[in-house]
């Protein structure tokens, strides 16, 4: 009776290899994935009852603060405020900025941050104002 143990080992040698080579891969495509907005208030395509006093967005990724550009514009794309944006200081992965006081409409977020791995993330969405009048 032989005992094909090479054979054996060889086949576990090369499954083992693979789960090994697919996990490296897996966590490798994590650390290279750039920053992406995780949250936003308010959120895209919100529409509002009363005016937001802040814009405030959460990335998966620490904000490099000296690069971090958010403006709001109004419907006919004028900047609604000249105040800077600012990293949170208790969450360096989030912004602020503070707003003025807002009318009804429509109204677009624009944001451009670098992420601390080095990448650019730029980007923008809608919410919206509602008017009183029913």
């Amino acid at each position: 009776m032989k005992i094909k143990w090479p054979g054996f080992i060889f086949k576990r040698f090369l499954a083992l290899s693979v789960i090994v080579a697919a996990m490296t891969l897996m966590q490798a495509s994590q650390v290279l994935a750039h920053a992406s907005l995780v949250k936003a208030e308010p959120a895209r395509r919100a529409v509002l009852s009363t005016p937001p006093a802040r814009i405030h967005l959460w990335f998966n990724e620490e904000i490099e603060p000296a690069y971090a550009a958010l403006s709001v514009l109004n419907e006919d794309k004028k900047s609604i405020t000249d105040n800077k944006v600012e990293v949170d200081s208790k969450d360096p992965k989030s912004v602020v900025l503070e707003l003025p006081d807002m009318q009804p409409g429509r109204y677009t977020v624009k944001f451009r941050v670098l992420s601390i791995d080095g990448h650019v993330v730029d980007s923008e969405y809608n919410f919206t104002v509602a008017s009183d009048k029913k």
